[in-house]
């Protein structure tokens, strides 16, 4: 299974409209280039499709496709707008910087055994507390 990424971005909505414009063809040239799953998916900014094919020969043919090229020198920003990547999408485009995270021990402190509580006792296999 090797999946193809398109992504198209723009918060003002064009890339929604460049999607609704290109969408049949550009399932319809996957499909019958071996596609067997596809999925849009809509974010704040833009919108990605997920294509999924059998092999990389055929990923490849739908990538170079001139009518696949076509439409994304159509999109609304087709330079600096457009990203087409092996692989599921999601984290191509994130828009806020990730932080470190903090140690999970960093702020740990040794905490005291409590003395107000009873001592175990053992008698043969079992154990009473009391």
């Amino acid at each position: 299974m090797e999946w193809l990424t398109i992504e198209v971005f723009d918060a003002d909505g064009a890339a929604w409209a460049w999607r609704d414009r290109h969408s049949q063809d550009l399932i319809s040239l996957a499909v019958s280039t071996g596609a067997i799953d596809w999925q849009w998916h809509e974010h704040q900014y833009g919108v990605a499709l997920e294509v999924c094919f059998h092999d990389e020969q055929a990923r490849g043919c739908f990538r170079e496709l001139a009518a696949v090229r076509a439409a994304l020198e159509l999109a609304p920003d087709p330079v600096s707008g457009v990203l087409v990547y092996p692989g599921r999408g999601g984290g191509a485009a994130r828009l806020a910087r990730l932080r470190p995270r903090p140690f999970r021990g960093q702020d740990a402190l040794a905490l005291s055994i409590p003395m107000d509580r009873p001592a175990l006792r053992c008698v043969g296999q079992l154990v009473f507390t009391g």
